[in-house]
């Protein structure tokens, strides 16, 4: 089954956090290391592909940007869009180099055991604070569960291949040292 969506990877990079004075300046706050990186990526997509705002003109703030969107010539137009998640399809982003990769690009890879056998399928990447951790669906359904985004939890990623060794914390200590 094929994606619908004109950009079937998007990637979080901001929300609407409000207007910003009274001449429809908007409020970002961004999930880049650059804030103001959020001006090269183009025209900022909703969930859903659409489109969202097209930033004009940004200035950097300390939770992110304040700048003009086509869109927005008012405060209460700013204000309105409140809370709008703002996204870029994956392919916006540069070519992660050797050895690297985007968290997003573990969306979607199988989650296998040390036998080979297929355990789930990564849902999400979570960090509640301190580390990240791969949500995994379960192959034969029912509940998420969470696998520390570590070393000994995940030791091998094959993300050309679409999987990575998942090793449950409960196993860790079961395993021989590489």
């Amino acid at each position: 089954m094929t994606d619908p969506s004109p950009y079937p990877k998007l990637i979080l990079v901001g929300h609407v956090a409000g207007g910003f004075g009274v001449k429809g300046e908007v409020r970002i706050t961004t999930y880049t290391a650059d804030p103001l990186a959020l001006t090269a990526y183009g025209p900022l997509l909703r969930g859903d592909g659409s489109h969202g705002l097209t930033l004009v003109q940004t200035r950097a703030t300390k939770d992110g940007v304040v700048g003009r969107a086509k869109e927005i010539a008012t405060k209460e137009e700013a204000d309105a869009l409140r809370n709008l998640k703002l996204y870029v399809p994956r392919d916006a982003f540069p070519a992660p180099d050797e050895d690297e990769f985007y968290l997003a690009d573990l969306i979607g890879v199988e989650a296998r055991d040390p036998e080979g056998v297929v355990l789930g399928t990564v849902k999400a990447v979570q960090n509640f604070g301190a580390d990240d951790i791969l949500e995994i669906t379960p192959v034969a359904g029912g509940q998420t569960w969470y696998l520390p985004f570590t070393k000994a939890a995940v030791p091998v990623l094959h993300l050309s291949d679409g999987w990575l060794l998942a090793v449950r914390p409960e196993e860790v200590g079961e395993r021989e040292p590489d």
